[in-house]
């Protein structure tokens, strides 16, 4: 089994998505054993550290009333609600002094599943010369995946060239059937949405 520390190589980044209050047990929007990301995550982000891979951990930040919002006529419930209890990263997670927070989430008018929609990450990423992305996090049939799809395509010509994602470790997703009907995200799009999703061991080449 490939440990983490085998994973990064030169050149790589780690990834960690959403893991917030509200999507573990106990949260506005919890996935099933959500929680049980958080070890895995954690023993990714002490072997980027250990290698000096640079860490990035996004973050659902709504606004009150936000658009994707069921009050607002979207698909949610209220979530991640910017600065209160359940947008704050799980209390168990590393969070490295040295990581960069990728926000997303915050415009007025739409939604940001991807922690590439719109936040500059794929410039910051070229820019350090980032050739690979290594992600997990919540939810897989969500956050994840629209961000797995993004590192693929997004950015400069060499970007799309280049940059491989990895889903690594442990991902977990939302039951079968807790997806809105109407949401048109990747995991209905793309078949991802499958139970409870964990998927944990080596990487999982995208």
């Amino acid at each position: 089994m490939t440990t983490p520390g085998e994973v990064f190589k030169e050149g790589d980044c780690l990834l960690v998505i959403d893991v917030q209050n509200d999507f573990c047990p106990g949260g506005a929007l919890a996935i099933d054993d959500g929680d049980a990301v958080v070890p895995v995550m954690n023993r990714y982000i002490d072997a980027a550290l250990k290698q000096n891979i640079p860490v990035y951990l996004s973050r659902d930040w709504h606004p009150s009333g936000h658009v994707s919002f069921t009050e607002a006529g979207g698909q949610w419930p209220p979530h991640c609600v910017q600065d209160t209890h359940g947008a704050q990263f799980h209390p168990d997670l590393k969070v490295p002094e040295t990581a960069m927070v990728v926000t997303k989430g915050v415009r007025f008018d739409k939604d940001q599943n991807s922690a590439f929609d719109e936040t500059g990450l794929a410039h910051k990423l070229n820019r350090d010369g980032i050739r690979r992305v290594v992600v997990g996090g919540l939810a897989l049939d969500v956050c994840v995946q629209a961000t797995v799809q993004d590192a693929l395509s997004v950015g400069p010509c060499e970007f799309h060239r280049s940059r491989r994602a990895v889903a690594a470790s442990l991902c977990a997703g939302y039951p079968r059937g807790a997806v809105p009907p109407g949401f048109e995200g990747p995991g209905n799009r793309h078949g991802c949405n499958q139970g409870r999703a964990f998927r944990q061991g080596p990487e999982l080449g995208l």
